[in-house]
C-alpha cells in the first residue's frame, strides 16, 4: 500500500498546492469526474496537467472547497477508496458547500494513476446557483 501518494494528494488539495498535487500523480494519470458536475468539469481528463487545469483549477476558482478525506478503504496494494466530504463556500454566492464523495484511486509506481469521483452533483449546483 502506498499511503504516501494518497496522503500527499489530499495534503496538496488542502494547501491548494499545485506542485504537491501534481507530485502525487502518475504521468499517465486519468481522472473521471462525475457526470452532471457543474462548470463543465464532468467526464474524463487524461494527464496530470489536464486534470489540474481543466477540472481542479476550474472548481477551485468558483468554490473555496476542499475534499476532506475521512476514511481510506484499501482493497490491495494498488487500489484504495477514499471516503469523505467536500466542504467550503461558493465564491460568487457565499453559499456553504458540502457534498459527500467516494474517490476510487488506482496506484502505479508509487503514484496515483487513476481517480474516479463519485459525488452528489446536485449539492454542487445548489451552492453555485
Amino acid at each position: 500500500m502506498n499511503v504516501n501518494a494518497v496522503d500527499r494528494l489530499y495534503r496538496g488539495f488542502a494547501a491548494r498546492a499545485p506542485e504537491e498535487i501534481l507530485g502525487a500523480l502518475h504521468p499517465e494519470f486519468v481522472g473521471t469526474v462525475s457526470p452532471g458536475m457543474p462548470l463543465g468539469v464532468g467526464g474524463t481528463h487524461r494527464g496530470p496537467e489536464a486534470m489540474l487545469r481543466d477540472c481542479w483549477a476550474v472548481v477551485f476558482s468558483h468554490l473555496d472547497s476542499t475534499p476532506c478525506a475521512e476514511e481510506q478503504v484499501w482493497s490491495g496494494p494498488e487500489r484504495v477508496v477514499v471516503l469523505g466530504h467536500y466542504r467550503g463556500t461558493a465564491r460568487a454566492t457565499g453559499r456553504a458547500h458540502e457534498a459527500a464523495f467516494a474517490h476510487d484511486l488506482r496506484l502505479r509506481d508509487g503514484l496515483v494513476a487513476g481517480l474516479v469521483q463519485i459525488t452528489d452533483t446536485a449539492r454542487w449546483a445548489e451552492a453555485l446557483a
